[in-house]
């Protein structure tokens, strides 16, 4: 009796290990099986982040620059840390936030519009001499909106169907609109309608940001802003203008309206400029054919600090929105040291023009190789 209980304690041990040792056997081939999961997830996050980091580090710069170089502006002058200085940024830059909006679609098309001030300095000299032989402003604003599409629209035209090249439709249109401009006239018109007045003088408070205000032309580039984003993101107009940047060709195989989306851009392009004409001629309450010089330049350097290739199909409007408050924050910053140059303006924007060249450089070179 003793030795069958002994035998079957024996056996019981045996097939207690032997449960122990399966059960072993399972929990390492479960930590396994869960192990390479958990690693392949972790890969494949760490694969996305830098996936989108690649696609998206000139935007990321861009948006870390424009943070750093406020807050070191906020350091050094003080008065720069209130709520309205960065309103003012807005308000300043209004004029060049909306040409700047419609040279991102005409860059990520591959493509370059250099009349954008000529077009803002004839709509203010025209809107002056209309407004001073008594038309009304609601027919004259429509009026100068309809000469930039139709200003642009042309130069898109001559550019797709003659095939030359853009820069130099748009030198001309440039040398052409400043022209007109001036013979309308040679010397600044004061524009003196109650309805300009009104716009150029109304403010508009700011929620939970006390006494901080833009005025009413302001409003019009953040709202046009959205309209980009979204025609830019949401609509096969947009994605055509990018494949039209990438390579013309390919979407033309691809059954893409590139010729109707060029012409779009171009007139888009001179819509924006025009625009931005009335908002200057609102805020100055004068036109004249000497207004916004050199503004294309500061408009193609806003887009390209924007984190926007020069060659086309890489870049967002958003990021133009950044590269204009870069360029209204050195201005801000000079005019609150005071003892600057202006010019000091035209230096740090065409460094800065030349150092996120490189990195779209080098951020292209990346992707090519990833």
């Amino acid at each position: 009796m003793a030795q069958q209980a002994k035998r079957a304690l024996l056996d019981d041990d045996s097939l207690l290990t032997e449960k122990e040792s399966n059960m072993a056997q399972r929990i390492k081939q479960f930590l396994l099986n869960n192990g390479s999961l958990l690693a392949g997830e972790k890969s494949d996050t760490v694969q996305r982040i830098k996936q989108f980091l690649l696609n998206n580090g000139p935007l990321l710069t861009t948006i870390v620059i424009f943070i750093l170089l406020y807050l070191v502006g906020g350091w050094l002058y003080p008065a720069m840390q209130k709520p309205q200085v960065f309103f003012n940024l807005f308000i300043n830059q209004a004029s060049l936030l909306l040409v700047s909006i419609g040279m991102t679609l005409v860059i990520l098309s591959k493509g370059i519009d250099l009349s954008v001030a000529g077009v803002i300095a004839l709509t203010t000299a025209a809107s002056a001499a209309l407004l001073a032989k008594g038309m009304s402003p609601f027919v004259v604003m429509p009026l100068m909106l309809v000469m930039g599409i139709v200003f642009g629209f042309t130069q898109g035209w001559i550019i797709h169907f003659f095939k030359v090249e853009p820069f130099i439709v748009t030198l001309m249109g440039l040398f052409f609109a400043r022209g007109m401009a001036y013979i309308i006239t040679l010397a600044s018109l004061t524009i003196s309608d109650p309805v300009y007045r009104y716009l150029a003088l109304t403010k508009v408070y700011i929620p939970f940001f006390e006494k901080a205000y833009v005025y009413i032309p302001t409003l019009v580039g953040p709202v046009l802003l959205l309209v980009t984003i979204y025609l830019s993101f949401f609509t096969r107009f947009g994605r055509t203008v990018y494949a039209i940047g990438n390579n013309e060709q390919s979407a033309l195989l691809m059954g893409l309206p590139v010729a109707r989306t060029k012409l779009i851009v171009y007139a888009f392009g001179g819509f924006c400029s025009a625009t931005a004409g009335i908002v200057f001629s609102i805020s100055l309450l004068s036109g004249y054919g000497g207004y916004a010089p050199g503004m294309e330049l500061d408009a193609i350097a806003s887009v390209v600090i924007g984190g926007t290739m020069l060659t086309g199909g890489v870049g967002t409007v958003v990021g133009t929105l950044f590269g204009v408050l870069i360029n209204g924050t050195i201005v801000s910053i000079l005019q609150f040291n005071g003892t600057l140059s202006s010019w000091w303006t035209r230096i740090g924007v065409g460094g800065l023009t030349l150092i996120f060249l490189g990195i779209q450089s080098l951020f292209y070179m990346r992707q090519k190789h990833s």
